[in-house]
């Protein structure tokens, strides 16, 4: 990866929408050129794909929150198929040290909180956590040299 991908994804992490045709000039490089490394480094799994960040609570989940699960009474394997159903998880990631996931959810009241909290009980021990703010939030990788 050269200097010119480097730029190239720091301008779509802070636009995803940015056209070929800006990034052609933004870089002093033909369309062709920016679509040529753009494919390269999807195929290369730098890239990994565009999409629309939305407001959770816009769409009616203004309660946000973190969800760790520690003593996971089943395989992880089962535990993740079974949760796949809830629509609720924004996120979730399998971690190291005493607690065992770290899951993040936006729910639309602290009764669905409630519900949400009841349906993990039976996995483990859970801890949750209301989210009152989010100071950094899809920071983008940035390249140093």
């Amino acid at each position: 990866m050269d200097k010119l991908d480097k730029t190239l994804l720091e301008l779509l992490q802070e636009d995803g929408r940015m056209t070929v045709s800006e990034l052609s000039k933004r870089l002093s490089l033909s369309r062709p050129s920016i679509s040529e490394r753009m494919l390269r480094l999807q195929e290369k799994g730098v890239i990994l794909g565009f999409s629309a960040r939305l407001s959770p609570a816009a769409l009616g989940r203004s309660v946000q929150v973190i969800i760790q699960l520690r003593e996971v009474k089943i395989s992880a394997a089962e535990f993740e198929q079974r949760i796949k159903g809830f629509e609720e998880i924004i996120e979730c990631h399998r971690v190291t040290g005493v607690i065992s996931y770290i899951i993040k959810a936006a729910v639309t009241s602290m009764d669905e909180l409630s519900l949400l909290v009841e349906r993990f009980m039976p996995f483990g021990d859970v801890i949750t956590s209301v989210i009152l703010a989010s100071p950094i939030v899809d920071r983008p990788l940035l390249f140093h040299e």
